[in-house]
């Protein structure tokens, strides 16, 4: 049966945090490897690409399980923050929005413990934007600041379209 895939549900089961880790220290050598072969900003968009096609069937995979309201997307936060992943102070939260800062990211943490912080935008950060238009296609996320980048937190602004939105728009559930 090669058309059944094995579900991905490493995040619920080790965090995100241990899953990048794991990811990175065989992605970052791979990289600089392929790098040599192919030129870095070619290996770098392909990389890049790849993560962000990934996220957007990661944020599809998890509207499917657990709905794509923003109620529901708040839930799944939980495995981006196990383990004190992330630090974050919620500013507003509605049916439709969802604002928060990011006060601590141990994923930058890593990738500076890991002398590779320049690929931590692209293999995390980069990430976010995907996974919110495969999550719900109708919600939106700003953010104008990373720690990644190196201010003094990540600012995370999500805007959900309202329940009657969503029903007008044709799309099936």
């Amino acid at each position: 049966m090669a058309e059944d895939k094995l579900q991905d549900d490493l995040n619920r089961k080790i965090g995100v945090l241990t899953r990048r880790e794991t990811e990175v220290r065989i992605l970052a050598p791979l990289i600089d490897a392929l790098a040599v072969e192919f030129g870095r900003e070619r290996v770098e968009k392909v990389v890049s690409e790849t993560i962000i096609n990934l996220a957007r069937e990661q944020g599809a995979s998890l509207a499917s399980e657990f709905g794509d309201s923003l109620d529901s997307f708040v839930e799944t936060l939980q495995f981006w923050m196990k383990d004190g992943a992330m630090e974050i102070e919620i500013l507003d939260q509605s049916d439709t929005r969802l604002d928060f800062d990011v006060k601590r990211c141990r994923y930058a943490e890593l990738y500076g413990a890991l002398g590779i912080r320049e690929l931590g935008a692209m293999l995390s950060c980069n990430r976010d934007f995907s996974l919110i238009e495969g999550f719900n296609p109708g919600a939106r996320l700003r953010r104008d600041k990373t720690i990644m980048a190196g201010d003094s937190c990540c600012t995370f602004r999500y805007e959900f379209p309202s329940s009657s939105e969503q029903a007008g728009s044709g799309n099936e559930a």
